[in-house]
């Protein structure tokens, strides 16, 4: 499936948990009805797509570099994200993903977003431009 052009409008949402479960390399597994609202697809579109779908260009490596560093250490990660729709808008989400495990295994990522506040995107924004500018020097 082809990654949508990203357009530069924001698609707001007010309420709502977004989940999504992925397997040990990012392939997502479930997905609830929220998340395939705002992220603007069908379920059977995004099961067994890799999670970076969604993920938009604006977003830093370092970011998500720190995510899976904090992940694969069986360790909770917390963090602002800016994602992509289907339609090429992007939402920003607040997101909190934590490891899951069966029988004492890792089987994959469970992951839990949720609205961010205004001052919040306008914080996110900033410190991760400083952060692709770095990434490109």
């Amino acid at each position: 499936m082809k990654k949508p052009t990203p357009i530069d409008e924001e698609y707001t949402f007010e309420d709502g948990v977004i989940v999504s479960e992925t397997d040990l390399k990012g392939v997502i597994t479930y997905a609830n009805r929220t998340f395939c609202k705002i992220a603007g697809y069908d379920k059977e579109e995004l099961l067994g797509k890799p999670h970076n779908i969604i993920r938009h260009p604006d977003m830093p490596k370092a970011a998500f570099k720190d995510m899976w560093e904090t992940i694969k250490k069986d360790k909770e990660w917390i963090g602002l994200v800016k994602n992509l729709r289907k339609d090429g808008r992007y939402y920003w989400v607040k997101t909190y993903i934590k490891p899951v495990f069966k029988d004492g295994v890792k089987v994959g990522y469970i992951a839990a977003r949720k609205p961010v506040s205004k001052e919040d995107k306008e914080e996110a924004e900033l410190k991760y431009k400083m952060m692709r500018e770095k990434e490109q020097n």
